[in-house]
């Protein structure tokens, strides 16, 4: 029996004392080409023993990609940002100097350090706080930095001792719906019907959200041991991840995680000598916007047709293969581990470097904290923020909940270019609504942000330039709607093709004063009958219009 006292020993004597050149490569930095960068490096570094080559996920700061960090042994990191093939020769040279040439450091950061800090010095960082640092491929790595300690703290207590400690934490599910995660163990816990299984919902097919795929990236074994502790918590055996068909990068790094764990018995028979068996399994999406809906996910991994299930019976008491079921979203199960965990972190931002700091030190620091002291008393910890448009520095972000639309897009992501300004703020996906500049100040929190139907739901806000009309935007996110419905129910079927008639008629000049009487009746009775919550939240974008834009829309009609 291998004990974790024993796996972080291992661990911790197995890192060398090396300097480490971190490359940064994640599904949007590949883009950009991190991966020839990575594999320049590797081909100029090959046969140098005192340089490790690490090829971990992103930190989030997309305009900075690709980046690369130089970490010595006594910690000291130096970063370089936007870096291209033409920069490997400069690099190589810092790293590996010629004894008849002076040493000549490169660019720090091609845009200037300021940008970095102004990124991260806003944010609270705990989700991500390892993104972008650690070897995503090395089990060792997570941990030597207390990783699955909070597995090691839940398997020394009941499983209703687990789920009391992370109801009292305030847990609520971030996929969307914020319902609180623990509610859903108590209900499979309860059915006392075995096999119970657990499944993680990694499917993120939202147009602009991207948090998911991060994670797995940058920090899988966050994931891995979220969801082992919950299905030690619920009682589930089998554990499936289900991860979007064209998210092969995060299925690489989850199913190369899943390996190393149970190499060292962490997934398998008897883990850590509990006597608790889980086994974990990768599931490829079947493609498609609705199979991020619980029910419909359950029915693909069955080899089913993607349609949602009539509810109830709710997927707690008969979900997968009709057996008690638990479904969690990635971002969800990631912020288990610290609430178990004995020794849990809360990165606390520090004063960022100065512009010509020749050495670049984190941008953040560790000190002790917790999950529930952030956030708001009605929905605890941190949200991740997909930020993406007219901003000057888009990427993902992490701040605790309660913080404004406003600070992630202006303190964050710095506002728009200069010279322009922001016309449309498209929040949370498709599903939700679209927002003017002069209502920024709304709180990133659960339910309704406001009463037309603009919800935070994943954690989206793609920022629009003024100049695009507001029909456009709206006319955008209803044909994705439309192109995505399954088709099972009528109301989403058809309703949603005729709101982008209505919307493209109204776009050409041709629309008739009654059309926008027309769409609110078709959002509302859409909304109404639909089976599930891509046509129950399909008009979220057209009565967001017809409140915060209902002037340019009418002149459109008139």
């Amino acid at each position: 029996m291998t004990t974790y006292a024993q796996l972080q020993q291992a661990a911790q004597a197995s890192m060398a004392a090396t300097t480490r050149v971190i490359v940064q490569v994640g599904h949007c930095s590949q883009s950009v080409g991190a991966t020839q960068v990575s594999e320049a490096l590797r081909s100029a570094l090959s046969g140098n023993t005192g340089v490790s080559l690490i090829i971990a996920g992103c930190d989030g700061a997309c305009f900075a990609a690709p980046q690369v960090l130089v970490t010595n042994p006594s910690g000291d990191t130096q970063r370089h940002t936007n870096v291209s093939l033409d920069d490997i020769p400069a690099l190589i040279e810092f790293l590996i100097p010629d004894n008849t040439a002076q040493q000549q450091h490169p660019p720090l950061v091609k845009g200037g350090s300021g940008d970095l800090a102004s990124f991260f010095i806003p944010q609270t960082r705990l989700l991500l706080s390892r993104c972008g640092s650690i070897d995503p491929s090395s089990i060792n790595e997570y941990i030597a930095a207390s990783g699955y300690s909070g597995l090691n703290t839940a398997l020394s207590q009941s499983p209703e001792d687990v789920i009391q400690t992370v109801l009292d934490a305030g847990l609520l599910g971030r996929g969307g719906a914020y319902f609180p995660a623990a509610r859903k163990w108590q209900g499979a816990r309860a059915a006392n019907d075995d096999p119970r299984y657990l499944v993680v919902n990694a499917e993120e097919g939202e147009p602009g959200l991207f948090k998911d795929r991060h994670i797995m990236e940058g920090d899988p074994h966050q994931l891995l041991e979220g969801a082992l502790i919950a299905a030690y918590a619920t009682g589930a055996s089998q554990t499936y991840i289900y991860i979007n068909a064209e998210a092969h990068l995060s299925a690489q790094r989850i199913e190369t995680a899943i390996r190393h764990a149970q190499e060292v018995d962490l997934i398998g028979d008897d883990i850590l000598g509990s006597g608790f068996d889980c086994q974990v399994t990768v599931r490829r999406g079947a493609g498609g916007y609705v199979c991020g809906e619980e029910t419909t996910l359950l029915d693909t991994i069955q080899g089913d047709r993607r349609e949602p299930r009539l509810r109830p019976p709710f997927p707690v008491q008969s979900g997968l293969f009709q057996r008690p079921t638990v479904i969690n979203n990635v971002e969800t199960l990631s912020n288990v581990p610290m609430i178990l965990s004995e020794t849990t972190v809360r990165p606390e931002p520090v004063e960022g470097p100065a512009e010509d700091s020749p050495v670049h030190p984190p941008l953040v620091k560790a000190d002790q904290g917790g999950f529930s002291s952030l956030g708001l008393d009605s929905a605890k910890g941190t949200k991740l923020i997909c930020l993406s448009g007219s901003v000057l520095r888009p990427g993902l972000a992490e701040v605790p909940m309660g913080t404004t639309l406003r600070h992630v897009i202006y303190d964050i992501g710095g506002g728009p270019p200069e010279g322009a300004e922001i016309g449309v703020v498209a929040v949370g996906g498709p599903s939700s609504g679209i927002l003017p500049p002069t209502e920024l100040d709304m709180e990133i929190r659960p339910g309704m942000l406001h009463p037309s139907g603009v919800v935070m739901g994943g954690g989206g806000i793609m920022v629009m330039p003024e100049g695009i009309p507001a029909i456009d935007v709206v006319r955008q996110l209803a044909a994705y709607n439309a192109a995505e419905s399954c088709g099972k129910c009528t109301p989403c079927r058809e309703g949603t093709p005729r709101m982008v008639q209505i919307l493209d008629r109204i776009s050409s000049g041709n629309g008739s004063n009654t059309d926008l009487e027309e769409l609110r009746n078709l959002a509302e009775i859409v909304g109404a009958a639909s089976l599930c919550g891509l046509g129950q939240m399909s008009g979220s974008p057209i009565n967001s219009a017809l409140h915060f834009f209902a002037d340019e829309l009418e002149k459109l009609v008139n």
